[in-house]
């Protein structure tokens, strides 16, 4: 019998390594090749759609994907699983893909629809369309960016409030995979500002960076030091210069995770529509199908069978595969956790159940201030910063902040600290995360309620977006209403995404005054209102401002509050037949006996002119009714026969007054009524001049009414003209 030497035995466990390593290396450009071509397959047959990055990207989110990321395909909504956004959603089959393989409930049959009527696998990725996996709808550049940052502050949050030393129940990361135009917009550098000053460690951005866009290559537009900016802002970073070599991919990904108080921006060097002969690193291969001829010379260049279509090797799916017990058990892992943490601290374990479920105490009315007649007038926004704070004693996850308005927009959570990052991160608590002060002693840090979002106020929508879509925070904003020109983009996704979040703003009018025609927003609220799925609320009185909070932390989708900057009286609402604002419109004062003659319809500061319009004209012999119609979405989703109740078919005669465009009040006004608004830009004057000079008057409301009925004569005598704006110097 042949004895073997030590030599020889140690050679051949080299080779037994090395052929390990080799079978490793073939398996994963096998299952890197069935993302590209899963994703290639299903652009081709839809004959739409974005290939080049889903091939360019595939190696760099394989890595991600089975060695890194935190999930559980058989309950995508776990709450301590990682976040992984694509904010470079046009490359939504890489996403798609991946879904699929790794066994989330998403068929094959659905890839094989992808951007067609009904799929679950439209054309970007879209939460809306209840695709399990997609974190947030993404698609306009530079959102997804933000939304991360937002994600990354909730699970920063969360770990601070609830996380005990030993009894770590949140702490996961986000993941964003960037491309280059996400890099170029606005939003994008407003977010990785305040994500390094927060110094948001659990934070990690994949950029794939090809040089390339859609018009063309990156040196026509794009030719900054990227990771010397990113640097500036505190953020950690790293280049791959070969995005397909895993081993780096995966060593980059290793040290970002070990950074403790830096964001990371990891730079993958790749190539868009990479292996296609004729199109790769070339703008051709961004928005469009490779064509039936270079799909097939593609597979030929990688090795991959020309036919049958959608082909799924059954190594690389049984590999993909065992991310379903990987995620299992990581999940039940937290879950010995969390049964722990529920027996050690019950208390923090049952708010910890409310604020995930996002279960609300009872009966929140009763805790709101109170104001009547005869009491001092007060602006909206004070007495919405009043109902805020109320709110925010019984409901403990509400979270945010203004862009650096916190005295005028009043806004702050007195006594709940700031967001901000611990003194010194060497000794934050478990999961990188320190205490809240007034819950477990320590000091505020991540604890914070109140976040500083800076003169940010596009990366403040998205980021407000991705507390709400990260989930166990109801997250608010705020900002001047004409500065909701910067925050467009996020609210318009937040209400496509269905989100619960609320968008504060105040100096809602050409009151404003003296700050002049660049602060006094016009059209703003007719923009506002015509995004779907959003609720706008304009409340009259402070009465009205707390019963819009109230509302708007019921709503399970984002609602808007529009505040004014300049005191109101209090209403009086002793003769008022409805709910108040809780049905977005009501009768506040009816005309007394009999039917009303016409109607004063109005929102805001506004209100109160109708009412002293209507006292005036009841000493005119006319019988008006005030209603009060502080949100038109709300006032819509009640039932026909209240809604006739409150604005009667039969009064024809109505006049709406709103400091704002007249677009949309068409529908209130009807074709015998007339509109009191503004449709041009303001002035620069005392706010109280401004409103009397552009006829939002008792007088000129009055003057309305009685010109719908035909009275002139006393219109004339009750004056209420109006002017244009004074002329310009130089006109």
């Amino acid at each position: 019998m042949a004895i073997q030497s030590s030599a020889d035995q140690a050679g051949d466990q080299a080779s037994a390594e090395q052929k390990s390593v080799q079978a490793g290396k073939a398996l994963d450009e096998l299952c890197i090749n069935t993302i590209r071509f899963l994703s290639v397959d299903a652009v081709q047959k839809a004959n739409s759609g974005h290939p080049g990055l889903p091939m360019g990207a595939a190696a760099m989110a394989y890595v991600l994907w089975t060695r890194y990321l935190k999930y559980n395909p058989r309950d995508p909504q776990w709450p301590d699983r990682d976040r992984f956004v694509l904010s470079a959603g046009h490359g939504s089959m890489l996403l798609y893909s991946l879904l699929h393989l790794t066994g989330y409930d998403l068929p094959l049959d659905e890839i094989k629809r992808f951007r067609q009527w009904g799929s679950h696998t439209p054309g970007h990725p879209e939460r809306s369309y209840h695709t399990p996996g997609v974190e947030v709808s993404t698609g306009p550049l530079g959102q997804g960016f933000g939304n991360g940052v937002g994600m990354a502050i909730a699970e920063a949050w969360l770990a601070a409030r609830y996380n005990r030393p030993d009894h770590a129940i949140v702490d996961h990361y986000t993941y964003v995979l960037v491309s280059d135009g996400d890099l170029m917009e606005g939003v994008a550098s407003e977010a990785a500002s305040l994500a390094g000053h927060l110094r948001l460690g659990k934070l990690i951005y994949l950029y794939d960076q090809n040089h390339v866009t859609l018009a063309g290559g990156t040196g026509l537009t794009f030719t900054e030091d990227v990771a010397r900016r990113f640097e500036a802002y505190g953020w950690h970073t790293r280049t791959v210069p070969d995005g397909n070599d895993t081993d780096d991919v995966a060593a980059a990904l290793a040290e970002a995770r070990a950074e403790k108080d830096r964001p990371s921006l990891l730079l993958m060097h790749t190539h868009i529509g990479y292996g296609s002969p004729d199109k790769q690193d070339s703008f051709h291969a961004h928005g469009s199908p490779l064509g039936e001829e270079e799909v097939a010379k593609t597979k030929k260049a990688l090795g991959w069978p020309e036919s049958p279509d959608f082909y799924l090797p059954p190594e690389a799916i049984s590999h993909f595969r065992e991310a379903i017990g990987r995620g299992a058990q990581a999940q039940q892992a937290w879950q010995r956790r969390l049964d722990a943490y529920r027996k050690a601290f019950p208390a923090e374990a049952e708010e910890w159940d409310a604020v995930m479920e996002g279960r609300l105490p009872a009966d929140l009315e009763s805790g709101m201030p109170q104001w009547k007649p005869g009491d001092k007038p007060v602006s909206t926004r004070v007495a919405a910063g009043q109902a805020l704070n109320a709110l925010a004693a019984l409901i403990p996850n509400i979270v945010g902040g203004s862009a650096d308005l916190n005295p005028s927009t009043n806004t702050a959570l007195k006594g709940q600290g700031d967001f901000q990052p611990p003194e010194d991160p060497a000794d934050s608590a478990a999961a990188g995360k320190v205490e809240v002060e007034g819950a477990v002693g320590g000091t505020w840090g991540y604890g914070g309620r109140n976040i500083a979002f800076g003169v940010r106020e596009h990366a403040m929508g998205a980021a407000v977006n991705g507390m709400a879509a990260h989930g166990g925070v109801l997250p608010f904003s705020a900002t001047f209403l004409v500065f909701s020109d910067y925050m467009k983009p996020s609210i318009r996704l937040g209400a496509l995404m269905g989100l619960r979040v609320v968008y504060v703003f105040t100096h809602d009018s050409i009151a404003v005054g003296e700050d002049g025609p660049t602060h006094e927003p016009i059209e703003h609220l007719a923009g506002l209102r015509a995004i779907p799925g959003l609720t706008v609320i304009r409340p009259a009185d402070a009465t009205e401002a707390a019963e819009a909070w109230v509302l708007a932390v019921q709503r399970a989708t984002p609602t808007l509050l529009v505040l004014s900057r300049q005191n109101l009286a209090i209403l009086d609402r002793s003769h008022s037949r409805d709910a108040g604002a809780a049905r977005g419109g009501y009768i506040l004062a009816d005309a007394g006996d009999g039917a009303p003659q016409v109607l004063l319809i109005g929102t805001g500061s506004e209100v109160g002119l109708c009412v002293k319009a209507q006292a005036r004209l009841k000493e005119l012999g006319v019988g008006a009714r005030v209603v009060s119609l502080p949100s038109w979405e709300i006032f819509a989703e009640q039932d026909e026969a209240y809604r006739e109740q409150v604005l009667p078919g039969a009064v024809r005669k109505r006049v709406t007054v709103e400091a704002g465009a007249t677009l949309g009040w068409e529908r209130f006004a009807g074709a015998e009524g007339t509109m009191i608004g503004i449709d041009h830009f303001g002035a620069s004057a005392p706010g109280e001049e401004n409103m009397k000079h552009f006829g939002f008057t008792a007088e000129h409301v009055t003057a309305a009414a009685l010109r719908l009925l035909g009275r002139e004569n006393d219109a004339a005598r009750e004056g209420g003209q109006t002017q244009q704006p004074p002329a310009k110097a130089g006109d």
